[in-house]
């Protein structure tokens, strides 16, 4: 149960980091970057508020470096879904790539097993 409860705060987390460093592009666009600034961090302090008990409680069950590499696959997801549906963006073969390349990743990491360390 640890390991789903780390990967879902950590999807919650990233949709907070996301807009928080993305999102004012679209909605704070032509505010002072002051306001700008606290309004981002405003989000994430709620991004914190998921990743570090995502952190706590995915130690128990991953290592770090698997912690880091389910971070960085699910940063990459969330990211292209939010810059097709939030941001308007064209879908990119590059995600693809990208996408690829962190499934290597994530292999090379799980390849031992789920063991915190």
């Amino acid at each position: 149960m640890e390991k789903l409860y780390t990967v879902l705060l950590l999807i919650g987390s990233n949709l907070f980091m996301t807009y928080a460093w993305y999102g004012h592009l679209k909605d704070l666009k032509g505010r002072a970057l002051f306001l700008v600034i606290l309004a981002s961090w405003s989000v994430a302090f709620f991004e914190y508020c998921l990743q570090v008990p995502a952190n706590r409680i995915g130690s128990g069950v991953f290592s770090l470096g698997q912690l880091k590499v389910i971070q960085e696959v699910i940063t990459v997801c969330v990211f292209a879904a939010f810059s097709v549906v939030y941001m308007k963006q064209p879908l990119r073969l590059d995600f693809l790539w990208a996408g690829l390349c962190l499934v290597a990743a994530a292999y090379f990491m799980f390849r031992g097993g789920a063991v915190a360390s």
